[in-house]
Order: structure tokens, then sequence, then C-alpha cells
């Protein structure tokens, strides 16, 4: 399937596409863990859902085609996997998203989704069961509504 079909998601995620600002997936996988924070408009074109972002309603929705195309396409789960990784690393470096609120919530709630939609339930609940470690290990600080969020993300 072509990326002209597939849609702008797809050809981002294989590696053969920009976003909205003209970054590739790797542009932004090599940034700092800073740039991650205080960047608020790459979530959505590294970790894709089929609905509407509150937070960037201008970023692109999958498609039905998208889909199907990211998740046969070994370029593009390969990049999920890649940025799963990479946000991973974020969180282990950096404290200050374990508090009662913080922003970092809703992203990871994003994450778990869009890998349990594109890459698959085992991949969605191993982040998730990452991220719960982080917080139990910071004392369990982020908010009961935040981790019911991340629960039914996961599937569960």
């Amino acid at each position: 399937m072509s990326e002209a079909i597939a849609g702008p998601l797809y050809a981002y995620l294989a590696g053969r596409g920009r976003d909205s600002r003209g970054r590739s997936a790797a542009d932004v996988l090599g940034w700092t863990d800073q740039q991650l924070e205080d960047t608020h408009d790459y979530i959505q074109w590294l970790f894709p859902l089929a609905i509407r972002s509150g937070a960037q309603p201008d970023a692109p929705v999958l498609t039905p085609a998208e889909i199907q195309a990211i998740r046969s396409d070994p370029r593009a789960t390969g990049t999920l996997e890649q940025a799963t990784d990479r946000m991973l690393q974020f969180y282990r470096n950096t404290p200050w998203w374990l508090t009662w609120q913080d922003h970092n919530h809703l992203r990871i709630t994003r994450i778990i989704r869009s890998l349990n939609l594109l890459v698959g339930l085992e991949t969605a609940r191993r982040f998730h069961a990452d991220i719960l470690a982080l917080h139990e290990a910071a004392g369990a600080p982020v908010n009961a509504r935040s981790l019911r969020f991340w629960l039914e993300a996961a599937g569960s």
C-alpha cells in the first residue's frame, strides 16, 4: 500500500514521511529529554490514534487503511518499538512526571492505547508494567484516575 493511500501517519512511521513541522520520526527520537518534555506536538505523530487529540486537535487521526498499513509494515512497527524504548528512557530519566497530576500522564495513556492498537496488547502491557514499576518505586504519587486510564488502555 502506498503512503498516499495509507496516509501521512503511516508514511511518518515507515520512515518516509515528515510531520506537520517537517520533522522525521528519527529526528524526534534523537531529541534530548528536555526537548521531549518541552515540545507538545510530536506525541500524536509517534503514537497515533483513531480519535482526535484534545491537546493537538489539528494532528492527523489514523484511518482504517493506515492502521492496517502500520500493523503490516515492519518499518512502521519498528519505529513504534524504537519510540516506545525512547519514551521509556525519558520516563526513567525524568522524575517530574511522578507527581499527582502532570501532562505526561495523558501522554502515557496515549502511548499505551497506540501500542495496543498498532503493535499489540503484549507490547502495550509491557510498557504499562514498566511505567507502573517507576510509579511504585517513586512511592506511588500518580492519581488514581490516571492509573485507571492506563489500566483501561492496556486492556485490563
